[in-house]
This record gives C-alpha cells, structure tokens and sequence, in this order.
C-alpha cells in the first residue's frame, strides 16, 4: 500500500477526504504550511502543529542546496531533522526552474543551472535525480520532477512542454521506490489552454500515479481563468486520488478551488505576510503598521483563538514598530490559525452539505460586500 486516500463526503464538486501516511493522517481539503528550508519561517514546529497544521512542504531544490539531501539522510530525514512529525510533502524543483529561469538551461535529460548562492557553482538535475533527493529527505509525498511555465506563453511553447513534463513524469515514476505510507503525484500542465490541460491529464493518469496536482496556475493568469482551467482538468482525474493545486493562494482562490474539487493546497503568504505586518481576519486583512492600531485595545480577531489573538491590537502594533522578531512570530502564527480554521469550516460545511452558503456568507464578511 502507498498512501491511503479516502473520499468521505461530496458537496456539488467539494469534496471531504483523508489521507494516511507513514506518518500519519491529514484531513482534505486541506491547507499545507510551507517550509521550505526545513522550517516554517519564524516558527518552532510545535507552533505550527498549534495551528492546527497536519502536513507541512519542503522543497528539493533548496534542501539539495542546503544542507543536502545526503546530510539530511544522515540525520534521520526530514521529520527527524526538523522536528516535524507529521506527513511532509516535498516541491520537486520544478518551480524554481521557473522562478530562477536567468540562472536555468532545459535540456532533455534535465536542467542545468546556476546555483542561487554563490552564482558559480553550476548544477544538474534529472528527474530520477529529484525522486532521490526526495527519498533522502523522507518526504511522504514525492512529487514529480516538472516545469513550470510563465503566463501567458504561446501555444507552440506550451505544447512542448506538456510532453516533455509527461516524460518526464514517467521517469520520476519509474525512479520512485513503492513503500507502505509513501507516494508520488504527477503534475498537470498545459498552461491556459483547454486541450494542452486535457492531454497533460490523461498522460500522467495512463502513466497512474498517488495523486496529481495541477501546476502551472497562480503565475500571472486572472482568476477567473485560474478557475476555469481547474474546472476543466479536476473531472478528467481519478475520484480516488487527492488533487492538490500547486502555490495558491489567497482564501478566496482557495474557496474557488475547492468548489471545483482540489483537495490540497499550499502558499506562502500566510507566513510571509505574517512577516511584514499582515493579518489575516474574517472581515478581511490588517496591516499592523497602521497608526490606527496605536490605541486599539480588541484583539486582531475576536473568534481566533491564537496567542496573538489574546494580547492587544495595539501590543502587536508596538512589536511591529519596534521591529521586534515576537511581532513576525505572533501574526505568522495567527495566520496560519486562521488559515487552518478555514480550512476546519471548509470541511465541516462539506460534512453538513452547506458549502455554498458557507461560501457565500464568508466572501460576504470577508470583502465587505454582505
């Protein structure tokens, strides 16, 4: 058995599941906290798990990088390196040789870049060599080596992408190691256009992969296309499979995701905006900084039960401006609670059959547009 993925309820799209791993269990739809250097930035992982977080992101290029997959094996893997206990799923690469694309060269074989830390020592990396790397680090979740692309990009770009990420796929699967509570997902592609998505879906699902994320997306395209190709790819997956969308977002996109049937999520901006001076509320976000918050006794959000949330508007306010670390601590913290409580009422609205409504009255509060 790889891992176990279990459907327990359906609400129009929406769907409400579980998934088992070697270590352990995490709830769907669900929101996964990013550390991507083997921590959660600012945040002892026994804050994280506070949040209410199950499973947490790692990323191959940077752990590669620093410390190396070869010390981080030697020390246990990742769970034991970091602390985490729980599932961890590991980023491939494959975003960063988008992000970094001035330091990248694509080849067939695989991508040879520049480091990003000291700009000269130069490097390769194969799809067989990512699935290593994440099987040093221990990571529960594998995800296959891919390429990411910038939106929009012409047509006759994209198409050689969507088949070079299906051979691709299919030797980071053929790469992988098959163990009870481990597995590895394949990632759609196709960029904004309807076909490219519907070829991409059906290569990764012939190859037959543990899960498959849809990539690609939150790269300069407007939501509503974001959306569109979500709707497009989500029914062409299998029922009995988690469906993770890659690098987003926002609780709007992720409301929008979830109606459309993605199960998984992840996104830095809890924790970097946490980092300069935003809070996430119900009735929309904060910006700390704000002298209006000089005086202010109420908390950030008086239905979060977080630790930020039992001290003062104007406590975290001072912190801030005092560029105190226990500022960055705090909301990072608060934020991703309040992510994680999301997600919680995300879920249970499914269980109880009243997503829409669930939908609809948190837009409504959270925009200012009841």
């Amino acid at each position: 058995m790889s891992l176990k993925f279990t459907l327990l309820a359906t609400d129009g799209g929406a769907r409400r599941g579980m998934v088992e791993t070697a270590h352990g269990t995490f709830q769907t739809p669900a929101f996964m906290a990013v550390g991507t250097a083997a921590t959660v930035k600012a945040l002892t992982m026994d804050m994280v798990a506070a949040t209410g977080t199950e499973v947490i992101l790692g990323n191959t290029y940077h752990l590669m990088m620093r410390p190396g997959g070869d010390l981080v094996e030697k020390m246990g893997g990742l769970h034991k390196f970091s602390g985490w206990h729980g599932p961890i799923l590991t980023d491939s690469g494959g975003f960063q040789v988008m992000s970094l694309s001035n330091l990248v060269k694509m080849r067939e074989d695989g991508v040879e870049f520049t480091s990003h830390i000291d700009g000269g020592v130069k490097h390769f990396l194969r799809p067989e060599d990512s699935v290593h790397i994440q099987h040093q680090l221990d990571s529960n979740i594998t995800m296959a080596l891919d390429e990411c692309l910038h939106l929009p990009a012409p047509r006759e770009r994209v198409e050689k992408n969507v088949d070079m990420v299906a051979r691709w796929a299919r030797r980071s699967r053929d790469a992988f190691i098959d163990r009870s509570g481990y597995g590895i997902f394949g990632i759609v592609q196709g960029a904004d256009f309807p076909d490219l998505r519907k070829k991409s879906a059906k290569q990764l699902t012939d190859i037959g992969f543990d899960g498959y994320a849809v990539g690609g997306l939150a790269v300069g395209e407007p939501q509503e296309v974001m959306f569109d190709m979500i709707a497009i790819t989500t029914p062409l997956l299998p029922t009995d499979k988690p469906r993770y969308l890659m690098g987003v977002g926002t609780p709007l996109d992720i409301l929008g995701a979830v109606e459309r049937g993605i199960d998984m999520f992840d996104c830095v901006m809890p924790t970097r905006a946490g980092r300069t001076a935003q809070a996430f509320t119900r009735l929309g976000t904060l910006n700390m900084k704000n002298a209006r918050f000089r005086d202010d006794a109420s908390p950030i959000d008086d239905k979060c039960g977080c630790p930020a949330c039992k001290l003062s508007r104007a406590y975290i306010h001072h912190l801030i401006k005092c560029n105190e670390i226990l500022g960055a601590t705090l909301l990072t913290q608060h934020n991703l609670w309040f992510y994680q409580d999301l997600m919680r009422d995300i879920r249970l609205s499914i269980e109880t059959g009243c997503f829409a409504q669930f939908k609809q009255d948190f837009i409504a509060k959270y925009t200012g547009e009841e």
